[in-house]
């Protein structure tokens, strides 16, 4: 078994090593969910804090590892007769995003269940977690319904797994530790309360601290064992406060002031539901334990507001999580704390933070966060979203700022314009029965879902259909003489029940940035109907994806990808102006899909074309080439794209933003050629576009019937 990186070791990030120490401390919090970039330590630090878990004592031979003080009942294994337990190391299990159901919450042989009436179960991770950390790495990755299993059970202290009438329940309690990189999709806003501590992770822009990273990450390289040696104090004195701190916790005292500021927080923040005033609670009676006190004060509520609201007060995708510390230190203000009782005011005991003396910036470095005081961490909550600038800038520009003209002599760029107010749109699906991705679009054969056949297992059988397995049986009963009044079965005679549900599907946007739609007026509307569609994607579970052309070129602003508020910051920074080389945007679609189709060739794509249909510029395709070279007539080599695009059955719609008193109709062209429909930009309100975009598949269907 390779040496794992001390958790101590572990440069900044001080409050995600918090959040986690916090969750050892009291699993009641309900887990962590660490966003952040990549390569943020995000792994590591998890991984490491297993070895920090005091050891657990368990049933001897129990696969689901039962106290030998207080065995569960209801035990698969049991029932567990008194007596002395085995000592083992906490553990660490790890949820593959490609895992099934079957692996998360353990099998029941149907087979043996069926013809001799055994409750034959073989556990899950579920089970294997029990009393240990469950780690799911890129959690917004996950299936919905294994994500719905999975906090279920943590909430719960429980799994139940239930096939045909055959229930097995078995207890599950473990620290819930999830991560993610945003920019790859967000978690539904209901699976995000679930986590009861969220954290935001960044790089460290000081260069002698990024340094001592590198130093410490070559160093464990080099000699992991030997790195580990030299941490092993710093390790030994953390576990032994994680083993202080949890026995002192059911000792302090949760007072009345306390309770008022954590309930004044959350309503003043306007938090939806009660888990996050239950959730602050637990996290401040953590901190006050994990600090060595009996008491909670201000500012555990205060540490605890950071760690278990900001996730909590988004409202849609396109709101950055985070939390105004001003306004929080506001209300606070309006609660003071209650006199202590008698109690001295002593520094908490711990381990020394410097750690080995080897000059690291942070003091060491990675030694214990501190202790949840009023100083600013590290890296507080909220910081991505004052690094990003946010759509609603209050200092946006009233108008594009003049530019000078472009040598060729189209129209100068522009600087990027605010989207209109986005509003809801109607269902948007593709007709027909897909097979891709989960979600909550399109018609497509699923593993949850109505069930509509039956079929023969292809591998271990899932989903049992009842029904179709006693037919499949019953003319055998004489022939494998049964006597008896039970049903014999076998393998051959088990059906695997079909289901139809729904998928999610790729929209890739192409959106016309050239000089002819700097309009401030139109172009903001224009981004307000895009976002309407993203916000609709992210609902329901779309891959979604940005190309822009203007100039002599068409850009992929953003490749397909799940992040929808992605999306929407690519969008909202968009400039406008040059000539309209509409060829080499379709063609960029076309390269797009292509590759797209490789990488998932079950998740059926809709294209959006958002342009007034002019064609200026030739444009370089970025592309093979297929549709013609550059050079050519632009509308001549538009419409071959156009038609490159109608020939492989791609779904299309094209929303004409052409306007004023003359009108050239060249949208309606493209269209055509497109073999979809076309929506003028006064259509975009309301429900008009969404109703089109919902048939698109039928008319690009009927057009090539009738060609």
């Amino acid at each position: 078994m390779s040496t794992p990186y001390p958790f101590t070791a572990v440069v900044g990030q001080t409050d995600l090593r918090l959040a986690l120490l916090l969750n050892a401390v009291s699993p009641a919090v309900g887990g962590v969910l660490v966003r952040g970039e990549k390569g943020t330590a995000k792994s590591t630090a998890v991984r490491a804090l297993s070895a920090l878990l005091p050891q657990v004592d368990v049933v001897p031979g129990c696969r689901f590892s039962c106290a030998p003080a207080a065995p569960d009942p209801a035990c698969p294994d049991g029932p567990h007769e008194p007596g002395p337990g085995t000592a083992r190391p906490a553990r660490m299990v790890e949820l593959p995003v490609g895992a099934s159901e079957d692996r998360l919450v353990g099998a029941l042989d149907i087979e043996r269940a069926l013809a001799e009436g055994v409750k034959a179960f073989e556990p899950g991770l579920l089970a294997d977690a029990h009393r240990g950390i469950l780690y799911v790495d890129e959690v917004n990755l996950l299936h919905d319904h294994l994500i719905d299993l999975l906090l279920d059970a943590a909430a719960m202290g429980a799994s139940y797994v239930e096939r045909e009438g055959v229930s097995v329940r078995h207890a599950a309690r473990f620290l819930l530790v999830g991560t993610m990189n945003p920019e790859e999709g967000e978690l539904r806003p209901q699976l995000l309360d679930r986590f009861g501590l969220t954290v935001e992770v960044a790089a460290s822009r000081e260069p002698a601290q990024r340094v001592e990273v590198v130093r410490r990450r070559l160093a464990y390289e080099d000699d992991p064992a030997a790195f580990a040696t030299r941490w092993a104090g710093d390790e030994q004195d953390v576990r032994a406060r994680i083993v202080a701190a949890r026995a002192l916790l059911p000792k302090v005292r949760l007072g009345d002031a306390s309770l008022l500021q954590i309930a004044a927080t959350c309503a003043g923040f306007e938090v939806d539901g009660m888990r996050a005033d239950i959730v602050m609670a637990r996290t401040a009676t953590a901190l006050a334990a994990w600090a060595g006190r009996s008491d909670v004060r201000k500012e555990d509520v205060r540490q605890a507001a950071l760690l278990a609201l900001p996730h909590r007060r988004r409202r849609n995708p396109f709101d950055a999580p985070g939390l105004d510390e001003d306004k929080l230190d506001e209300i606070l203000d309006r609660f003071p704390d209650e006199e202590p009782e008698n109690e001295p005011d002593p520094e908490p005991e711990g381990p020394d933070d410097s750690g080995p003396q080897d000059g690291g910036p942070d003091g060491g470095g990675g030694g214990v966060p501190p202790q949840g005081g009023p100083e600013a961490p590290e890296t507080p909550q909220g910081s991505e979203a004052q690094d990003d600038p946010a759509p609603s800038a209050p200092d946006a520009p009233e108008a594009p700022a003049p530019q000078p003209a472009s040598q060729d002599g189209a129209a100068p760029e522009q600087a990027a314009v605010r989207a209109a107010e986005p509003f809801r749109t109607k269902m948007l699906s593709v007709p027909g029965l897909g097979e891709g991705a989960s979600g909550r679009r399109s018609r497509a054969r699923t593993a949850h879902g109505r069930t509509t056949g039956a079929q023969r297992p292809r591998g271990h059988l899932t989903k049992l259909h009842l029904a179709a397995t006693v037919q499949a049986a019953a003319p055998h009963q004489k022939a494998r003489g049964r006597t008896g009044r039970g049903l014999v079965v076998r393998k051959d005679d088990l059906r695997q029940a079909t289901r139809e549900g729904r998928e999610g599907n790729l929209v890739l946007f192409v959106v016309d940035a050239s000089g002819s739609m700097a309009a401030r007026q139109r172009m903001g509307a224009v981004k307000g109907a895009v976002l309407s569609l993203l916000l609709d994607a992210y609902q329901r579970r779309d891959k979604v994806g940005l190309i822009t052309f203007r100039g002599a070129a068409a850009e992929l602003a953003l490749p397909p990808t799940s992040s929808v508020d992605a999306a929407a910051a690519r969008l909202e920074q968009l400039p406008t102006g040059g000539r309209t080389p509409l060829a080499a945007g379709l063609l960029k679609a076309h390269e797009v899909l292509r590759i797209e189709r490789l990488r998932d060739p079950s998740r059926r794509p809709l294209l959006v074309v958002v342009t007034d249909g002019r064609a200026t510029s030739s444009g370089s395709t970025g592309s093979s080439g297929s549709a013609g070279s550059a050079g050519g007539d632009p509308r001549e080599l538009a419409g071959r794209s156009a038609r490159l695009l109608q020939a492989e059955g791609v779904a299309s719609v094209v929303v004409d933003c052409e306007s004023g008193p003359v009108r050239l109709g060249l949208a309606g062209v493209l269209a055509t050629d497109l073999g979809g429909p076309a929506v003028t930009l006064d259509g975009l309100r309301a429900d008009s576009l969404a109703g089109l975009v919902k048939n698109v598949r039928t008319a690009s269907d009927t057009h090539r019937r009738a060609a």
